[in-house]
């Protein structure tokens, strides 16, 4: 009877022990999922926090940017309020104005000058500096003074007048000047945030060579590649005028510099290699390829074609025309496209690689001229064009490798210019 009675309050015993077992493992695991749940809230007020945080130092960089900016602005303004003040009499204006009347044609500077100094005499208003300005710019061309008629352009714009400024007129980015009032150490996510305002309100626009960037739109940005009268490319086709221009390639051996600057292929040459035109020296400073030809020859252009693009002492340019014919390999286009990036990118300099550009040019150098422009934005005008008749092989592979399917502007119209045969 003892021994049932134990059995049955052991029975009883272990029911309770696994009973208790049983809630207290339920309860457990509730608690278990609580902390999960908290874990998993504390971690999402973490990473909110962080975020959160990330965004207030986002902010402060913004406001150190702005104030940088802003501290620049004021102190610039300062110094125009100071020149304004010092000239509010109109002495200095009369002065001027008396000294120009004794010359009967100014400059494009000159005219430049005296808008400005009207400007800041008068005000953004007055038509004596809006009609100077325009005179500077009607004096002047691309080729050689860019900045005097950006300036014009910026001023008119200033004064109110409907004037498109070119995009080249326009800065990259903002760069610090020596005398702006910036703090002496500020932060680097302070000057980046600056910079990259600067860029998004002053980035330079784009140009292409097809779709709604392409040529027939250039004139839109660049009003020269609209409105130019000597504009490049042309197609070549007779009656030739005979020249007695005798040109000259004096090229060198130099590094290698090529670029793929997302337009072309383009090697910038160290300094020594000449174009010499009537014996009168040219420096080379690149060439870059084109896809096909741009120059045409009786409606027809070449698989490929390259310029040479020349300067001299006084700013003239020279552009040397080479066209390339499907064919042979050819052992120079070997060397640069081993070496050109595939993806547009900053300048490559390979180490131990040295070219010559006239290993690119053919034995013979007879050629048509004529004036024209440069055949990408802005199309400067001014540029004396000298293109090769005899042609320059390159294989069909070496065409496939080239990076680009198509970029050459198309021809323009002659409108009555002279092509020369030499």
């Amino acid at each position: 009877m003892k021994r049932t009675l134990f059995e049955v309050f052991l029975a009883l015993a272990l029911v309770g022990a696994g009973f208790f077992g049983w809630t207290h493992w339920q309860q457990s695991r509730s608690e278990q999922a609580k902390v999960a749940k908290l874990t998993l809230a504390a971690e999402e007020a973490a990473k909110k926090s962080g975020d959160a945080a990330k965004a207030i130092q986002t902010a402060k960089d913004e406001i150190a940017a702005d104030r940088i900016v802003m501290d620049s602005v004021k102190a610039k303004s300062q110094q125009l309020d100071a020149v304004k003040a010092s000239l509010a009499n109109g002495a200095t204006l009369a002065d001027l104005e008396a000294a120009y009347k004794t010359q009967k044609n100014l400059t494009a500077e000159r005219q430049l000058g005296l808008g400005a100094l009207r400007m800041l005499t008068k005000g953004n208003s007055d038509p004596g500096a809006v009609e100077a300005y325009n005179k500077a710019l009607a004096l002047s061309d691309w080729g050689s003074r860019k900045k005097t008629i950006c300036a014009a352009q910026i001023a008119l714009a200033a004064a109110g007048q409907k004037i498109t400024v070119m995009g080249d007129c326009l800065p990259a980015d903002v760069k610090a000047e020596p005398n702006d009032q910036r703090p002496t150490n500020p932060p680097d996510a302070a000057i980046k945030g600056a910079q990259a305002k600067g860029n998004d309100r002053l980035t330079k626009p784009r140009w292409d060579y097809a779709g709604a960037m392409g040529p027939e739109r250039w004139g839109k940005e660049f009003p020269t590649c609209g409105n130019g009268l000597s504009q490049s490319p042309v197609n070549i086709t007779g009656p030739f005028v005979r020249g007695r221009t005798s040109v000259a390639a004096d090229y060198k051996v130099g590094a290698l510099q090529i670029i793929n600057n997302g337009y072309t292929i383009q090697v910038n040459v160290p300094a020594g290699s000449k174009l010499r035109i009537d014996s009168a020296p040219f420096d080379l400073i690149q060439f870059t390829f084109h896809r096909p030809s741009e120059e045409q020859i009786d409606g027809q252009p070449m698989a490929m074609g390259a310029n040479f693009l020349h300067k001299n002492a006084a700013g003239k340019l020279a552009v040397l025309s080479v066209l390339f014919k499907e064919g042979n390999e050819n052992p120079g286009i070997k060397t640069l496209w081993a070496n050109a990036p595939l993806k547009e990118g900053p300048e490559v300099k390979p180490d131990g690689i040295d070219f010559n550009p006239s290993n690119l040019l053919p034995r013979e150098f007879d050629f048509f001229a004529y004036e024209g422009s440069l055949t990408t934005p802005p199309c400067t005008e001014g540029v004396a064009f000298y293109v090769l008749k005899s042609t320059v092989n390159i294989s069909r592979e070496q065409i496939n490798a080239f990076p680009f399917r198509a970029n050459a502007r198309p021809v323009q119209p002659r409108n009555g210019r002279v092509i020369t045969s030499g």
